[in-house]
């Protein structure tokens, strides 16, 4: 798909000596693209760090176990969270998706139960394409089925989804899965060239916003 402007400028050369990039690959790892529009702060002092991803997702599921390790070491300064992404389709259950993380987040299962959604999808090989299916993923996991249901239909799961489908489409990303950062650049592997770069220049940029 279509990215919109890459911007491959020089990085601070302080910035990468402090994380080791020698500076071959300073042209590589400084990767990021410009959000679609602005986004204001969720908390004020803190810097919002969001990874828009997808379940069915491989690249996601991948990424997941260096994200983690990453997420451990951020900054107190730093609010990351995580956005089900809901793109058009026919095909594709989207929509069941992010209500699914929504619901197991509300309903206090996270983050074991993240990672279980994970598995269903990329080692079961359950696609979770309904609602029957995501109802009876529930259960497998020890969730009762009604509670489930009422959470996933509730008005505010349906909120909260609504304000994840507008983030995204604030930022813009094109794929997943993609990190933005403080409302104004993303970052991913296949922009910044692998994983590890994608998060280095992750680090890069929330220094950049610690500095104004």
């Amino acid at each position: 798909m279509k990215r919109r402007e890459v911007v491959k400028g020089a990085l601070m050369a302080g910035s990468l000596a402090v994380l080791g990039l020698p500076q071959a690959q300073a042209q590589e790892a400084g990767a990021f693209v410009k959000a679609k529009r602005e986004v204001p702060r969720t908390t004020p002092g803190k810097i919002d760090v969001v990874e828009f991803f997808w379940y069915g997702c491989p690249h996601c599921f991948h990424f997941e176990p260096a994200l983690n390790e990453w997420i451990k070491k951020l900054p107190s300064d730093v609010h990351f969270m995580k956005v089900p992404v809901r793109w058009p389709s026919n095909r594709v259950n989207f929509e069941g998706h992010q209500k699914l993380y929504f619901t197991l987040e509300a309903l206090g299962k996270m983050p074991a139960a993240h990672a279980k959604v994970f598995d269903a999808m990329h080692k079961d090989k359950n696609p979770l394409a309904n609602d029957a299916q995501i109802f009876d993923f529930a259960v497998s996991i020890g969730i009762n089925r009604e509670e489930f249901a009422n959470m996933y239909k509730s008005f505010a799961v349906s909120t909260k989804c609504a304000k994840a489908t507008g983030l995204m489409e604030a930022y813009g990303p094109d794929g997943v899965p993609t990190l933005g950062i403080d409302g104004k650049f993303m970052t991913s592997a296949s922009i910044a060239g692998t994983e590890e770069n994608a998060l280095r220049v992750a680090d890069l940029l929330i220094k950049r916003a610690r500095q104004g």
